[in-house]
């Protein structure tokens, strides 16, 4: 039986707030109709032929915004869950920013492959981008790595590894990510309820993150501290 998240959901909407989307920020040009095409073509063509996989590790799991046939567990070997991508908008503000989850590398991580219904790949890749790549900047943002499942190894896209070059990349300690993700909201939601939702559902599919774990209770503790 799965133990009770110390961050429960009620704790986590005891700091929820209602915060108004900010007006566009001129360092963040959006991506382009035009961009989005040619960021299809590249992943349409790095496909060779093959089936597309999407290896999800986050958001992805619990709210995966595009069509798919299955999904099913893999691991990701040579990369491991991390909260090292400062944000100021959409789960953070410039007053307390946020973090979002990314895959650094080293370690393994535990997560879902998605199949996407064939003949359909532009269309699934278009409404994958737009949901995870909302300006230029952030072009670089997916990628190619191998994962394992129980047949063998395969190629999957993924989202946000290895973005170490990214001038928002922030290496803190867990301590400080707990305090950050305690504090983080914009009009997006919380950094804890993010935290939250994606815990709860990689426990609801028997993936067991310790690091995961622990942030979930430290954050659940700075709330506490916050009363």
């Amino acid at each position: 039986m799965r133990k009770p998240l110390d961050l429960s959901a009620d704790l986590v909407a005891s700091v929820h707030r209602d915060i108004p989307e900010p007006p566009p920020d001129p360092e963040r040009i959006p991506m382009s109709d035009d961009d989005y095409t040619r960021a299809v073509d590249e992943i349409a063509t790095g496909l060779g032929g093959e089936p597309l996989l999407v290896f999800a590790y986050g958001s992805l799991l619990w709210k995966p915004g595009f069509n798919f046939v299955s999904r099913w567990p893999a691991t990701a070997f040579g990369w491991h869950r991390s909260f090292c991508m400062e944000i100021n908008r959409w789960r953070g503000s410039l007053d307390q920013p946020g973090l979002m989850l990314a895959l650094e590398q080293g370690g393994q991580c535990a997560g879902e492959l998605f199949d996407i219904v064939p003949g359909h790949e532009r269309e699934q890749i278009g409404k994958l981008l737009r949901r995870e790549i909302p300006y230029r900047r952030l072009r670089p943002g997916f990628r190619w790595i191998k994962v394992r499942d129980h047949e063998g190894s395969n190629r999957a896209l993924t989202f946000y590894a290895g973005m170490k070059g990214d001038r928002y990349f922030l290496r803190v300690s867990i301590h400080q990510q707990a305090h950050m993700l305690a504090r983080a909201a914009g009009h997006g939601g919380t950094g804890a309820a993010y935290l939250q939702l994606t815990v709860a559902k990689l426990e609801e599919l028997g993936i067991h993150d310790e690091y995961l774990w622990r942030l979930q209770k430290l954050v659940a503790a700075e709330i506490h501290s916050l009363r």
